[in-house]
């Protein structure tokens, strides 16, 4: 039955996706301007939770870089999926938190200092980390499988790809900051509005251009990328609850190891010196977690803050 089901999803691997040098370039801006905005709303306040808090810090740290990239190639090993399945979730799984788990972290009453300070950790560390997270797995799983053709991950490509559109923009971000606050303040929220609806354009934009493929595969993906994205819930709610740590953190490492900022994974994809043409799968994986991780942690945190408020009224009723 699974052989079958992965039957289906093989041709992916040798899908070539539909996207223009003009639209690789706007995808760019739009996450370097996006890293930019993140920039900005980092705070000296941000850093000092850490010296507060952390156990909790770490411990979330742990559940992003380490734990979900480990177990995200344990099940691709497990399952066997295509080769371009399982690259785009070690991809995915290498990204950092998505910015939209502030918001979502808000909504399910959990601790929203932490929940910012791990974003904004979890956006520096990124620049080293998830290059070198995607390399060390990735290799390591096309060591163990049989390719028709040989990939390489070009390592060199991976990093500097990752500092012109991340470490660049939050450097200028954190120093624009600083040098104009006032003017920061007035900024901050509609750069925000702009970049995820920038952002969101961006990947409609994607999928219409590809809707054929995407359209014959979607209902073959969303199981995937729902599995997954349970997988990493469940991670940060794991390790939270063997670390002893609080209802508030627990909430917040939960959503910040489930929402994943694919859209640094797409930046990667696009990428012709770092994926050749084909293995569609990869994009498809990226974009359908970019649009999927939105509902679910929506769904989980206001099932969280019903609970919470359920919780509140029976303590005082008694």
């Amino acid at each position: 039955m699974f052989e079958k089901y992965n039957s289906l999803l093989q041709p992916l691997d040798a899908i070539k996706l539909n996207f223009n040098e003009a639209g690789l370039m706007a995808m760019n801006i739009t996450i370097a301007f996006i890293m930019f905005g993140v920039a900005l709303g980092i705070k000296r306040e941000n850093f000092l939770q850490i010296t507060k808090n952390p156990k909790s810090v770490i411990i979330g740290l742990v559940a992003q870089f380490l734990l979900l990239p480990a177990v995200t190639y344990l099940l691709v090993i497990l399952l066997k999926f295509p080769v371009s399945i399982s690259l785009g979730m070690l991809l995915v799984a290498s990204c950092p938190g998505g910015n939209v788990s502030n918001f979502m972290t808000s909504v399910a009453k959990g601790n929203t200092a932490l929940s910012v300070t791990l974003t904004a950790f979890s956006d520096m560390l990124s620049i080293i980390m998830t290059p070198l997270n995607f390399v060390f797995w990735s290799e390591l799983y096309i060591s163990t499988v049989p390719l028709a053709h040989p990939i390489e991950i070009p390592w060199q490509h991976v990093f500097q790809t990752i500092i012109i559109l991340m470490g660049i923009p939050l450097v200028a971000g954190l120093w624009f900051a600083r040098r104009f606050p006032k003017l920061t303040e007035k900024i901050i929220k509609p750069i925000k509005w702009i970049s995820v609806m920038a952002f969101i354009g961006f990947i409609a934009g994607a999928v219409l251009a590809n809707f054929g493929h995407f359209m014959n595969y979607f209902i073959l993906l969303l199981p995937i990328v729902f599995f997954h994205n349970m997988i990493a819930f469940g991670i940060g709610n794991t390790i939270s609850r063997v670390s002893f740590l609080s209802i508030l953190d627990r909430k917040t490492i939960t959503i910040e190891t489930g929402i994943q900022n694919s859209g640094i994974a797409l930046v990667l994809i696009f990428n012709k010196h770092i994926f050749p043409d084909g293995y569609g799968g990869i994009a498809f994986i990226a974009a359908m977690w970019g649009i999927w991780h939105i509902a679910s942690g929506l769904l989980l945190s206001t099932w969280w803050a019903k609970r919470t408020k359920k919780q509140e009224l029976k303590v005082a009723k008694e």
